[in-house]
């Protein structure tokens, strides 16, 4: 399905605000991959796919790899109701990685028992979403390569330097309000 981006003509310091969840999983001011915004034509064929859509990332990745998909956190921090956190998604089958996702979750648009969900972090947030049927839409806010560093690498099961591709997006409640920002790197070969 074809899908455009919210607001076509971004300005950098828009995309930088885009990337705040992965801005967290690094640290402010640390040094962190870089990141070069690309058309979604741009893409590799298997990763448009599984990246230009709006809908959610875990039902396409669970369609995508045929199985189950499970959560692995590997850094959170929470501020009153909100959560950010950066994950591994891997294939219930095999374990393989199959996403890289840092997210920022307003857990005050959830139901309580999906809050609790959250905060567990046991179980992917799209997962969750479908789980307690929460009313929201998926907005791709741009689609990007990634030339990832030694952290992301050993994440994904990757090579340092190996250019990756990912999107960032926004989950918006039927409210209006947005639920959750959200970068997703993707390894390749899978």
């Amino acid at each position: 399905m074809p899908v455009t981006l919210d607001a076509p003509q971004r300005s950098a310091a828009t995309r930088e605000d885009d990337l705040a969840p992965l801005v967290f999983f690094y640290g402010i001011g640390s040094a962190r991959p870089r990141v070069t915004f690309v058309e979604p034509e741009e893409l590799p064929d298997q990763e448009r796919w599984l990246l230009v859509h709006d809908i959610d990332m875990t039902p396409r990745l669970r369609e995508g790899h045929g199985c189950e998909i499970d959560l692995d956190v590997h850094a959170r921090a929470r501020i009153g109701n909100y959560l950010v956190r950066a994950s591994v998604l891997n294939r219930r089958s095999d374990g393989k990685p199959v996403e890289f996702g840092a997210i920022g979750i307003h857990l005050d648009l959830l139901p309580e028992e999906a809050q609790a969900l959250v905060i567990e972090g046991r179980v992917p947030f799209g997962a969750i979403l479908e789980q307690y049927q929460v009313p929201h839409s998926s907005h791709p806010r741009g689609f990007f390569r990634i030339a990832v560093d030694a952290r992301l690498a050993e994440l994904l099961g990757a090579t340092s330097g190996q250019i990756l591709f990912g999107r960032c997006n926004e989950l918006r409640h039927d409210c209006g309000r947005v639920l959750a920002d959200v970068v997703e790197v993707l390894p390749r070969g899978l």
